[in-house]
């Protein structure tokens, strides 16, 4: 009986060490998968180094707050674009009423971007409420560059398929002055950016541009007037 008894004991102790094996290893797969949920402590919305102001010429200066805790490679973009006054003179080039407002692209069409190489995708929990702000981006996941766009309503079904990386905090009222339109006819422009880390100076208006006069085309005998150059558009 003691025999048999020990048969079974090692028995159990054969069947028990797969059983034990496996649930180690769920152990360890569960401890990853927390791990890659974890949520890193966002910034304080007075944390100047993680504030972004767009100075508009709709009227005033928009403060934006950065999320670098779910963002980090694009807000770290954002902020080596506005040290070089890239965004500076950028244009809304495509305004859509009751949807967003994208700009940040220095081909004023939606084909063009920085010198620098594209931003991977972090796509986070931060939602499309009003007043978020995201990295814009072709059909490639990884293809985010300078363009971002703000969230004139909520938009949730873009939740997860784009980078949410700030979102408005104060001066709303001149992103909703926007200029509509795909393109607008007169699109309202980024007059100055800045991280407001850097002490930038207060906000003012943009001068209105002086009156200009126009003489008429003098025609030599027996010429005409050279036709206007036509602009190129960029392929798509």
């Amino acid at each position: 009986m003691r025999f048999v008894g020990l048969i079974a004991m090692l028995a159990a102790t054969l069947l028990a060490g797969p059983a034990m094996a496996q649930s180690k290893a769920m152990e360890e797969a569960a401890k990853a998968g927390q791990a890659t949920k974890q949520r890193y402590t966002p910034p304080p919305t007075t944390d100047l180094e993680n504030t972004w102001l767009l100075d508009l010429s709709s009227g005033g200066r928009v403060s934006i707050w950065l999320r670098p805790d779910v963002a980090p490679d694009m807000v770290r973009r954002i902020k080596n674009l506005t040290r070089r006054k890239f965004y500076d003179g950028l244009t809304f080039h495509r305004v859509i009423d009751g949807f967003m407002a994208q700009g940040g692209d220095p081909q004023g069409d939606g084909t063009g971007g920085s010198d620098l190489p594209d931003v991977k995708a972090e796509f986070n929990y931060l939602p499309h409420v009003r007043g978020a702000v995201a990295a814009a981006r072709a059909q490639d996941e990884n293809s985010a560059n300078s363009q971002f766009y703000i969230m004139l309503m909520p938009r949730l079904s873009l939740d997860g398929k784009y980078t949410v990386f700030g979102r408005v905090l104060e001066g709303m009222q001149y992103v909703d002055a926007i200029e509509k339109g795909e393109p607008p006819a007169n699109p309202t422009r980024i007059l100055h950016a800045y991280i407001a880390a850097d002490n930038p100076p207060p906000y003012r208006a943009e001068a209105a541009p002086a009156p200009v006069t126009q003489e008429a085309p003098v025609t030599l005998p027996g010429t005409k007037p050279a036709a206007p150059a036509r602009n190129s558009r960029p392929r798509r």
